[in-house]
């Protein structure tokens, strides 16, 4: 019943508090520039958002973001992650995601974010809603991240003191988006890298591509001096176990997580945090950047103030390249791809917002210490 009230409460606020739409409204502009529309991770982050009175239509909104000027909107669909791994629960998502479109569209959104797990919710090339929506742009929003992932890497690497000739890294989904993006910026830099997933085609694959060794088994790693995980998959979810087996007798086991849901979820991390540093990854920062009621939103997503997700952050850039600088180039890019030629403009695009990755944190706390000091067992 509480959190029932204070959803209701805070997004009544979001309305009253947003001088910045009320100034769109009475200049005659559009509400929105560019809908984020995104699963739920689990049923507490609904009950986080919407307490009991979950959206009967299956989306509502969520967080309002500006980047210099840019209006975007959060618009949550009530589809957990977990669900988006069913059938059934993709069959339901794609029409609540089409839905919500409707929805932006007609408040003049020209940006569409395709965010969390439904990246992939309408196949590779998101061709369905390219041809439905031919006046929109989509993007999933993964050559923002995976810039900002390949930077977080580099830099708690340096911290660490690790470089390519005394490390031995791990990358869980190496042959997802994220993962194949951070492994091959790896093996350029002469890593020894693992991949590992569950998938044995896609492994095969990727050592044909890549010089990696690659594990279907937690077993068949070894020690290892750092974790990156890409994916939240129940196969490949670190625990206290896996966590002990992996790292390398009397260190700490470096982990950059960039899954969201978090890989390395705060319970386990609570019980092994003397055997890990952990640090939250593909995040990115601006001073440009801003949440209606500040904080108090930001928090509600698991992020400090002026900090969004790596993907939010592409979509509102896009917008603001595309509509404000006027470099109607973007438009041509297909941004469901994520590969050198994308990730060089929006690198680009990134700097004219003063977007950068953020000061480190594991879970919206700063990470005090990359030093991976002996331990006494």
């Amino acid at each position: 019943m509480l959190a029932t009230y204070l959803a209701g409460l805070w997004r009544i606020a979001l309305v009253m508090f947003d001088y910045r739409g009320w100034y769109r409204w009475l200049s005659g502009q559009p509400p929105i520039d560019v809908a984020i529309i995104t699963n739920i991770r689990d049923e507490a982050e609904g009950q986080v958002f919407w307490g009991d009175n979950w959206p009967t239509s299956g989306h509502s909104n969520g967080a309002r973001i500006y980047l210099n000027g840019v209006a975007g909107q959060v618009r949550g669909i009530a589809v957990t992650a977990e669900e988006l791994m069913t059938k059934e629960g993709r069959q339901r998502a794609k029409s609540i995601f089409i839905d919500a479109v409707i929805w932006a569209q007609k408040r003049g959104a020209k940006v569409i974010l395709l965010a969390a797990s439904t990246k992939r919710l309408f196949g590779r090339d998101g061709h369905e809603l390219k041809q439905r929506f031919p006046d929109l742009l989509f993007t999933i929003g993964d050559n923002g991240t995976a810039t900002l992932l390949c930077q977080d890497v580099d830099n708690a690497l340096a911290k660490s003191g690790l470089n390519n000739s005394n490390a031995r890294v791990l990358v869980l989904g190496c042959y997802g988006i994220l993962g194949e993006a951070v492994t091959a910026h790896l093996t350029q830099r002469q890593f020894d890298v693992v991949g590992f997933g569950a998938n044995k085609k896609a492994l095969a694959d990727m050592a044909a591509h890549y010089p990696i060794a690659i594990a279907d088994t937690m077993d068949a790693v070894g020690r290892v001096d750092v974790v990156i995980a890409c994916t939240h998959n129940a196969d490949t979810r670190l625990t206290r176990a896996s966590i002990n087996a992996l790292r390398q007798h009397n260190r700490k086991l470096l982990v950059v997580d960039v899954a969201e849901p978090a890989n390395l979820d705060e319970a386990t991390y609570q019980q092994c945090q003397t055997w890990v540093i952990r640090q939250d990854a593909g995040n990115a920062h601006s001073p440009l950047l801003s949440y209606v009621l500040g904080g108090i939103s930001s928090r509600m997503l698991n992020l400090s103030p002026q900090v969004v997700f790596g993907c939010f952050a592409e979509a509102l850039t896009l917008y603001h390249s595309i509509y404000r600088e006027h470099n109607h180039v973007l438009l041509n890019q297909d941004w469901f791809q994520v590969n050198p030629a994308n990730r060089a403009f929006i690198d680009n695009a990134f700097a004219s917002v003063a977007i950068q990755c953020p000061d480190r944190c594991c879970f919206n706390k700063p990470v005090a210490a990359f030093t991976l000091e002996t331990l006494s067992g």
